[in-house]
């Protein structure tokens, strides 16, 4: 060990959904668990990916603060819309039922949404705007998050990262995916700072007395306590426009709490009134429009494709020799590692091998430890 290794995705897909079920999780849902993790090392997102296996989700089955056996409840429903209740599930579960229910009324009804509440973190939000958008759909989703984004003018953390993730069909091999915070940096990257011993870049997270912070493994320990917050995408102020990123973390908070009427801000931070560890609650919502409802997949796919095309195509600014478009460079990622696997660092590869050990699943030898 003490370097980063490859391990094969069939070996790291199996191990993965048997740790879940040791863990509790039903098969079928461990299947969809794994599905949603490693989809995120298969994009090069490494902050979302194996690297949370543990301490988000393992850890918090453990901790009793999530459940790993999902009810996925639906308590209103019409014809185009739903609002479930997750009751503390598993994320991953939850979104793919919800988004899997949007985009059966959108085939339907031509738009489907459905609101969550009570769930837990459900992975990079793109694999559920994928999911739309092979079903020819365009897809849009949200969720809220504990505490982490300062308000504009503000020091403390009140928003989570907040994404706002948007998928459209295209003609190309792969969809057009935006899928990012709403903070300049998440939660998550600075996590991959701190096991990398990396400082996160000045300009990122804020102090209580305005200054910038750049100690990654204290910024961990500080956004819990509220002794920092990551700032809004833009930035802290006005100067860069962090207020436009303020505002949108904003939007995805209501729409992730209001129409569940679901817990928001400084009620998702996990922690009970005695300081103890408590379920997230967090909400999210799916949304699903039909390209067929409109003029057809085809035409919307030709016209999103030229779209794009036509963009990578412009003129390009001294010393770049590209421009790329949303979801190419995780297709690029996908590409490169279809046939090797998923890379682990070092403080991943001790988590996994005491996972391993702690349940005896002594089938599973990993190349890092030859």
């Amino acid at each position: 060990m003490g370097k980063t290794h490859i391990v094969d995705w069939k070996t790291i897909t199996a191990f993965v959904t048997d740790v879940f079920c040791e863990y509790g999780v039903p098969r079928e849902d461990a299947i969809i668990c794994a599905d949603v993790l490693l989809e995120s090392d298969k994009r090069g997102i490494e902050s979302h990916g194996v690297n949370r296996f543990k301490p988000i989700y393992l850890d918090r089955i453990k901790a009793g603060i999530q459940n790993p056996v999902t009810h996925f409840e639906v308590i209103r429903e019409t014809a185009t819309t739903a609002v479930a209740d997750g009751h503390d599930g598993m994320g991953q579960v939850i979104g793919y039922k919800a988004m899997h229910m949007a985009i059966e009324k959108a085939k339907i009804y031509g738009m489907g949404m459905v609101a969550v509440r009570n769930s837990c973190h459900y992975g990079i939000a793109g694999y559920y705007a994928t999911m739309a958008t092979q079903a020819g759909c365009i897809g849009i989703t949200g969720t809220n998050a504990r505490p982490s984004i300062a308000p504009t003018f503000g020091v403390e953390n009140m928003l989570g990262t907040n994404p706002l993730t948007v998928g459209l069909p295209t003609d190309e091999e792969f969809p057009f995916v935006l899928d990012c915070a709403t903070s300049i940096t998440q939660r998550g990257k600075i996590e991959y700072f701190a096991r990398m011993d990396e400082d996160t870049p000045a300009g990122m997270v804020i102090g209580r007395d305005g200054s910038t912070l750049t100690d990654s493994k204290a910024i961990l320990s500080d956004l819990t306590t509220g002794k920092a917050a990551l700032a809004p995408l833009g930035g802290i102020g006005e100067e860069l426009a962090g207020y436009k990123g303020y505002g949108y973390a904003t939007v995805v908070e209501i729409l992730s709490a209001a129409l569940q009427q679901g817990q928001f801000l400084r009620a998702l931070n996990g922690i009970g009134f005695q300081g103890e560890k408590v379920p997230y609650h967090l909400g999210h919502f799916f949304i699903a429009i039909d390209t067929e409802a409109f003029m057809g997949l085809e035409a919307f796919q030709k016209t999103a494709g030229d779209i794009l095309r036509d963009l990578r195509s412009s003129e390009k600014a001294p010393g770049y020799d590209r421009i790329y478009t949303a979801g190419e460079k995780e297709y690029r990622v996908w590409m490169e590692r279809k046939d090797s696997g998923v890379p682990v660092n070092a403080a991943v590869q001790t988590e996994l091998i005491a996972v391993r050990d702690e349940l005896g699943l002594t089938q599973y030898h990993f190349p890092f430890e030859e």
